[in-house]
């Protein structure tokens, strides 16, 4: 028997939406604050995935300028009717503690899981994390949780469901509650699915934190009552701090070509010095078995998540090793990458002034929420070499490029190339702990180098830049820092992405200063 290995979907790869459309399977999943908009991974067999698609890569799809960190893109919800793929999804512009949140939800549709995707239809405001439910009569319903600022109120009010009419392109007559949720509280991330003569509601609760749990509801009747699994919930890490895969929740199912269940959720993976998820919020996967009165069950028992688990009766289908590194030949970037809120144009950055280089114009600095020349991807592993080659020559402390590990931007190391007025070209580490900024190094003149090379190596939560003249003899700079402040669990403005390695360019005196970079490798160990 073939296993799968949790998690399948490693790294900051949240709020998983599962849908098959044939012998093919694919996730979306959360992007927040990070651009193009939502992540879908495909796979043939459920255990091999590969990153195909970003939907919303157009700002008539999505602007997030301005938007706060860890606002952006909340719980897609991917499904497929008369050959047609639908993508639901909030974009979230404020999230103000537990006060008010403005929430607004869209739909987008496309021929093609990989081709162009429409502009947006708005929806609502009420909440977040919507999805659409394909009833067999052809009607289309939404639901999403409802949001209810008032201070003496439940804020998590229940789960709204209403019609969205295709042809009118809007939701029709009024929203009806028909989820309270259960004593676990924080209800959200609502999916609908019909099964034999029961409608279920599969719910996030608890919280996206240790406490998060998976609940079930079902009814006869679309608008319910809906009763809870006497079992609830059918899946959470919440009773067990030593499993490997914390934080369990927000999930979603899928049934194979050959009848078998399977559930992808949400999970996290502390590590043991500090407890920090470093990798953020991942996606894992259970395989799952209806019991006899009809509810769904774990099918290797109990309602803890497993690390291993029976691969389906499926044919194995590996992707081909993707390049550890990018030397910006081609005329886009690469589908790994991802830049801050909005893309990035020809004002900000180039692949073709310079061909072979990608080429950064310094804009606003790492802690703006608007204009960040800032082009970076995932950390996938708990140990990982990053590196890089620039061209740079600033002529003010103002401008500045090089090596960034970022979490968002009140929270990140920094190795980059900037000028003192006393040693010309100089190279420094800057360090930001949720906006409580320090540099562990004195500057170091460069003066006169053409070419930099920056490299970091990451080993859980140790974390140590390295330049060089060459891609050889490498020297240490500045003292091994904390990597694991690069987690939700430290981070006190956002707390809902993940870690990020990448390369950046900043002038802050308005004269668009530009780097270029000749190639940037990522290595997992």
């Amino acid at each position: 028997m073939r296993y799968i290995t949790n998690p399948i979907l490693p790294g900051f790869n949240p709020d998983p939406s599962i849908l098959r459309v044939g012998d093919d399977y694919y996730i979306a999943t959360s992007t927040f604050e990070w651009y193009p908009g939502v992540q879908i991974h495909h796979s043939k067999d459920l255990c091999h995935w590969k990153l195909i698609a970003h939907p919303l890569n157009r700002i008539s799809q999505l602007n997030m300028k301005g938007n706060p960190s860890s606002g952006g893109i909340w719980a897609p919800c991917l499904s497929y009717s008369n050959s047609k793929f639908y993508l639901i999804f909030t974009d979230v512009k404020a999230l103000e503690g537990w006060a008010f949140k403005d929430t607004h939800n869209y739909l987008v549709t496309a021929d093609s899981i990989d081709g162009e995707w429409s502009d947006p239809i708005y929806l609502n405001s009420s909440g977040f994390d919507p999805s659409l439910f394909h009833d067999d009569d052809g009607r289309k319903w939404l639901v999403n949780m409802l949001w209810d600022y008032r201070l003496k109120s439940n804020k998590f009010a229940g789960i709204l469901l209403q019609e969205y009419s295709e042809a009118k392109g809007k939701l029709i007559g009024k929203p009806v509650n028909i989820f309270k949720g259960s004593n676990l509280g924080f209800t959200e991330g609502p999916h609908l699915y019909k099964y034999g003569d029961y409608y279920y509601l599969l719910c996030a609760e608890g919280g996206t934190g240790l406490q998060h749990a998976v609940t079930m509801a079902r009814s006869k009747q679309l608008e319910g009552p809906y009763e809870i699994d006497p079992n609830n919930p059918i899946l959470t890490s919440r009773q067990n701090p030593l499993l490997t895969l914390q934080k369990a929740g927000h999930a979603s199912i899928v049934e194979t070509q050959k009848g078998e269940w399977y559930m992808v959720h949400l999970c996290g993976r502390p590590i043991p010095t500090t407890g920090r998820c470093t990798l953020g919020r991942e996606t894992a996967i259970q395989k799952m078995e209806w019991s006899k009165e009809g509810w769904l069950r774990l099918a290797q028992g109990g309602n803890q998540p497993f690390e291993k688990i029976p691969a389906p009766n499926l044919p194995e289908h590996k992707w081909d090793a993707e390049p550890l590194r990018d030397n910006f030949d081609s005329k886009e970037l690469n589908v790994h990458f991802a830049t801050l809120r909005i893309p990035m144009k020809e004002d900000m950055m180039s692949l073709t002034e310079r061909p072979g280089y990608l080429r950064l114009k310094g804009k606003e600095s790492l802690a703006s929420t608007h204009k960040q020349s800032l082009v970076a991807r995932r950390q996938q592993s708990f140990r990982y070499t990053a590196s890089t080659c620039l061209e740079f020559e600033p002529e003010t402390f103002q401008q500045m490029a090089g090596l960034v590990c970022i979490y968002d931007r009140q929270n990140y190391y920094y190795l980059r190339i900037s000028y003192d007025e006393g040693m010309g070209k100089s190279i420094g580490i800057i360090a930001a702990q949720n906006m409580s900024l320090s540099q562990p190094v004195e500057e170091i003149s460069i003066d006169g180098w053409s070419r930099v090379y920056l490299k970091v190596k990451i080993d859980y939560d140790q974390l140590q830049f390295y330049y060089s003249d060459s891609e050889e003899n490498w020297i240490p700079i500045g003292p091994v820092m904390d990597a694991s402040t690069l987690s939700d669990e430290y981070c006190k403005e956002g707390t809902f992405t993940g870690a990020f390695v990448g390369i950046c360019c900043q002038d802050m005196s308005g004269c668009n200063r530009h780097a270029d970079f000749d190639w940037f490798e990522y290595v997992e160990e």
